[in-house]
């Protein structure tokens, strides 16, 4: 392929987006988190607020569970269908723009189970960020404004509803398996800056010293130019 990509998940407060675009400057690459949400709205149609209402959580699972027996989990629905909007055809409709994205564009995604949904990719690298709770509150307490106990309940909420995400939607993965990913890095060890230049290392090492003059090509752009991506 003429690009690569990496996938960034990462635990609440970890610095795992803040890596992400970090990794996007050093680069010269996009950095796609909610932008995801944006592209899904532009390319069905369908309201953005809705793709946020769904954005790494579930809703509805037993309406999920029932939709998921009737449809192939990659099909998207047509708009007539009275699924069109369900939590499984916004997640497939997410799901095939990482997929474009991931054959055309140098780019780093984070969340949205992309590395899981490019799993079967060569030119991936998949980076788990997680950081112990102390480190994550501190972060949450500076970066938000919030109390301590409020960091911590954050924190508690939000990774549940991502690892319930990844593991509905993944067939029943562990979300911080380390053995999905090419790597996995302790942001409060090393710090941020060095998990960023450590990515930028192995992403040499795994896929040639060549890769970072690979941004995608014309054609590439053409292709998701048509596809409403660009």
């Amino acid at each position: 392929m003429d690009n690569y990509v990496i996938t960034i998940a990462r635990g609440f407060g970890s610095g795992g987006k803040q890596i992400g675009l970090d990794l996007s400057k050093r680069l010269g690459i996009p950095c796609y988190e909610s932008q995801i949400l944006h592209m899904a709205s532009n390319y069905s149609g369908i309201n953005k607020d809705l793709f946020f209402q769904v954005d790494e959580k579930l809703r509805g699972y037993h309406m999920i569970k029932r939709l998921m027996k009737s449809h192939n989990s990659d099909d998207i629905v047509e708009p007539t269908d009275r699924s069109f909007i369900s939590d499984v055809n916004l997640y497939n409709i997410q799901a095939k723009i990482i997929r474009e994205l991931g054959r055309n564009q140098s780019c780093i995604i984070i969340g949205k189970c992309a590395n899981h949904l490019l799993r079967d990719y060569d030119n991936v690298v998949s980076v788990y960020i997680e950081a112990p709770r102390a480190y994550c509150v501190k972060s949450i307490t500076e970066r938000l404004g919030v109390t301590e106990d409020e960091a911590h309940k954050m924190i508690y909420q939000t990774d549940r509803y991502r690892a319930d995400y990844y593991k509905y939607y993944t067939g029943g993965e562990v979300w911080t398996n380390p053995v999905l990913y090419d790597m996995t890095l302790n942001s409060d060890r090393i710090g941020r800056e060095k998990c960023t230049e450590l990515i930028i290392q192995y992403l040499k090492i795994k896929l040639g010293e060549d890769i970072l003059s690979k941004k995608g090509t014309a054609e590439n752009d053409k292709a998701l130019q048509q596809l409403g991506f660009k």
